[in-house]
């Protein structure tokens, strides 16, 4: 059994990662160490504010009658989000996100070009997606078999300034009732619990 000498082994800074999308359901990669190939698609760079997963949770307590601190709380509401700014927004892959477009409807005619129109009324569009975060032999990935945009920021087009598509990516059950799966491989082996 290894044992970890030192403390910074365990730590990891989002250095670096990637981002792919593919259908609903699309199957987690049985390989970590090996980027994903098709039906998964990648999203291309990402901005430097990179990924931010988020929690948004209400609670209930419950207080008994002539107590001041609750004795129970029940988990009322509890989602996962992804957070990003997709750079490459001439990327089918990353249009398709943006504009909830089935990326087998993006398809250049023969001057190269693309289009397409955005519904006022847009379907559900459930995705999977897969993020790997990078931080020199850390690697740390996020796969959401039902993920949909439920936000999105608006678009700048200036001189100084780069356009992003930023996205809010919310998870949503698979029908084993998963909204997320993680895998981590830390920088150094850590040893089990036990004696």
């Amino acid at each position: 059994m290894a044992t970890i000498e030192r403390s910074a082994d365990l730590v990891a800074v989002g250095a670096n990662g990637g981002g792919w999308v593919g259908p609903a359901g699309t199957a987690q990669p049985t390989d970590l160490m090996t980027a994903p190939t098709s039906p998964w698609d990648p999203m291309g760079a990402i901005s430097d504010d990179g990924l931010k997963l988020g929690f948004d949770e209400d609670s209930q307590e419950f207080t008994p009658w002539g107590l001041t601190t609750p004795f129970r709380t029940v988990i009322t509401k509890s989602v996962r989000t992804f957070q990003l700014t997709l750079w490459e927004t001439l990327r089918p892959a990353v249009v398709s996100i943006m504009y909830r477009v089935p990326v087998a409807d993006l398809v250049a005619d023969s001057n190269g070009v693309y289009s397409f129109s955005e519904s006022s009324s847009p379907a559900p569009d459930r995705r999977a997606y897969l993020f790997d975060v990078y931080d020199g032999n850390t690697l740390q990935r996020f796969y959401i078999p039902q993920g949909e945009v439920t936000d999105r920021d608006d678009v700048t087009f200036k001189q100084d300034e780069m356009s992003g598509y930023g996205v809010t990516i919310s998870t949503y059950p698979d029908d084993a009732g998963i909204t997320m799966y993680r895998l981590f491989k830390p920088a150094v082996a850590i040893g089990g619990g036990g004696s």
